[in-house]
């Protein structure tokens, strides 16, 4: 999947495959996740957010299922 770099404290890039609804985000920490089932107006909310970290803890950590990829 294609990342677009953002800038953030926290987060490196992000990407998003909307045929599948799947968020992926490289954090500083050196993680990649990806995000199942997310639609694609979280996915344009994130990148428009004044904060993607904030946003992310807020909308998307928990209450998506994820797994690790790198």
């Amino acid at each position: 999947m294609i990342r677009q770099p953002v800038s953030s404290s926290n987060i490196r890039s992000i990407g998003y495959n909307s045929v599948t609804n799947t968020l992926e985000i490289e954090f500083h920490s050196g993680g990649v996740y990806q995000y199942f089932g997310v639609p694609e107006s979280i996915y344009e909310d994130l990148m428009h957010a004044p904060s993607h970290g904030s946003y992310f803890h807020r909308y998307i950590k928990e209450r998506f299922r994820w797994t690790k990829v790198e």
